[in-house]
């Protein structure tokens, strides 16, 4: 009688041993680690940039691409293909270096927006700010 009730006390303050260790370790006011927050900074900065693609890309109303030249069409198939490209990217990303690519994927896709929006005869819109040379320029 002695033994089971010893193995139950046991028992049971090892279950409370193991509630307190997990509810310390998932505290809600804890603060992450820095390299945790770089990652996240990078992903919606990177996120940022793709939906930005995105949405350049479906504001062009197709009634003005359907005369659209050579140059034009080609600069639209680059910039999807960058879309697509960043979109996978983005899905893969976990560190700021993959992030950094992301962006840097979706910049180059913006540039080629912009280059059909100037064959096109289109407003230029927004300037691209990136740190990636424009595509087909000498660097």
């Amino acid at each position: 009688m002695t033994f089971a009730v010893l193995l139950s006390l046991l028992l049971i303050a090892g279950a409370v041993g193991a509630a307190v260790a997990a509810r310390r370790a998932h505290r809600p006011d804890a603060l992450p680690d820095l390299s945790e927050l770089s990652a996240l900074d990078g992903e919606a900065e990177a996120n940022r940039w793709v939906v930005r693609l995105g949405g350049s890309l479906s504001a062009l109303d197709v009634r003005t691409l359907a005369g659209a030249d050579r140059h034009a069409v080609q600069s639209l198939t680059d910039a999807t293909e960058r879309l697509r490209t960043a979109r996978a990217q983005l899905a893969t990303a976990r560190s700021g270096t993959e992030y950094a690519q992301v962006k840097r994927t979706a910049v180059e896709g913006l540039q080629h927006v912009s280059e059909a929006r100037t064959a096109l005869g289109l407003d230029f819109g927004r300037p691209v700010a990136g740190d990636v040379p424009r595509a087909g320029s000498a660097t």
